[in-house]
Order: structure tokens, then sequence, then C-alpha cells
């Protein structure tokens, strides 16, 4: 699962590595939450011929899909994370999976170990080499009945590798460098033809440092959340928001600014 991520590098990092148009500089981002804009790369139209400019860009999207036939989002869950396993079957997702794949940059991402029903450790997970990753995500444009439109979008999760599965059973699929123009070329491949790209990283891929509980609040965004501390089982899980338990993975049928 992915409930939470990071993204610290700059824009030029981010340019770097998927070779996209991103426009705008950004600040770094330690605490991203669903709801909140992320930074999404698509395919852009082809450059003409004999041209460098890369055809990917970046577009900013509210995290949380909303599939185009929903007809109030207030009716609907929070779908931030898909599975992957069922994606292309499921009424909510195939038309994105088949015309709208994304890359989602991040630094990182967030998790939490839960022993009972009281007791929580959250970790911060990163790459043991350091450097960006991206995300498989789909997107989404949803428009409302006065006409107006908003991006949208949910980051793909598979089962967890063996590093990560002692803390949480699911994880975010990664897509590596090699394999961004197969994933996000929608035009020319199915999504059959990129299916084997949904699994976990490779066991040594991440690392998980356990932090404190100030990452549970999203208010909290400085850098101290990454910091390394002792791992406390004994610690609450955290209040549920509103009295209600976290919206748990779907699979069921404005201006944003990063800053």
């Amino acid at each position: 699962m992915c409930g939470r991520f990071s993204l610290t590098a700059s824009r030029q990092e981010v340019e770097a590595l998927l070779a996209a148009i991103i426009g705008e500089d950004f600040p770094p981002r330690y605490n991203i939450a669903p709801t909140q804009p992320i930074l999404m790369v698509v395919a852009g139209e082809l450059p003409p011929p004999g041209s460098n400019r890369p055809d990917r860009v970046g577009r900013l999207a509210r995290w949380g899909f909303i599939p185009g036939w929903v007809k109030d989002p207030n009716d609907f869950p929070l779908m931030f994370n898909i599975r992957s396993e069922t994606a292309a079957v499921k009424n909510s997702f195939r038309a994105a999976l088949h015309h709208r794949r994304a890359l989602v940059p991040a630094s990182g991402f967030y998790e939490w170990r839960r022993e009972g029903k009281n007791r929580a450790q959250a970790y911060w997970v990163r790459p043991r080499r350091g450097g960006l990753i991206a995300f498989a995500a789909l997107m989404e444009t949803w428009s409302s009945a006065d006409g107006s439109e908003i991006d949208t979008g949910g980051i793909l999760t598979t089962g967890a590798n063996e590093t990560l599965r002692p803390i949480h059973e699911r994880m975010p699929v990664v897509i590596n460098p090699e394999d961004f123009g197969l994933w996000l070329d929608c035009k020319n491949n199915l999504p059959r033809d990129v299916a084997h790209l949904m699994r976990p990283a490779a066991p040594d891929f991440f690392e998980a440092v356990p932090v404190s509980d100030k990452v549970n609040k999203v208010s909290n965004t400085s850098p101290d959340i990454q910091e390394r501390v002792e791992e406390d089982l004994t610690a609450p899980a955290g209040k549920p928001r509103n009295g209600k338990k976290p919206e748990p993975e779907d699979d069921s049928g404005g201006q944003l600014s990063m800053f």
C-alpha cells in the first residue's frame, strides 16, 4: 500500500530521470498525502522529427482516482491506491490502464507495521542506493455537471517483496527507467504488454528506516520526519480520521499547486 510518500528531488532531477518537461520548479515535499496535488508524468505529443525535445510532460493531479462516470465524488471512496492485479478487469480502471498510464516520481514512501489493533511503527521506505524512483499510476480527468474538470490519479500496488512483507502485505509498483517508454506508450502497448511490469521490486531495492509517529500528521512536513528512530511497537496506532477507519485499497467499480 502507499498512503504517504515524499518527493524531495529538484525539477531538474525529475526531468533528467523521466526525460520529461515539468515546467515549474517546486519545493521538496516530505509528507505527501491523499487528496493533495501530486506530479504525474504522461506521454505528450510526439516531437518533430530530428527534435531532441522530450515527448513526456508533467501534470498536476489530485491524489485520489475518480472514474469519469462518477457523478458526485463525495459519494465515492477515496481511491489513492489501485490494485494492479485487477485493474484491467475493473470498470473503474480499465479505460485508464488502456489509455492513461502515468508515472509518479518519488524519493520514497511511508508504511506502517501494525501489531494488534493499537500499536504501530512507521517506516520511511527508500531506495537502498538512493536516488529517484517512479511509481506506476493511472490518471483520469473527472468532469463535473457544470463543465469544470480536474485531473485525478492513483498509484498502482502489488504484493510486497520479501523485505517489506513483514511490514505490510502491499507495496507500490515501481517502474524501472528502461521500462518508462513501454509503460507510458499507451498507443502501441496494450495492458497485456505491460502486465509484467506490475511486479514487486527486487528484495534488495528498498530499505525500511523506522521513523517517529510525526509522519502520522499531514501537517508535519519537515525533513525530521525521515530521521531514524529506535523501533517502538508499543506506540499507539493513532486515531482514524473523523472517527472512521482509513479508506482501504479499493478495486471496485480546480487549480492545483505543488506549493
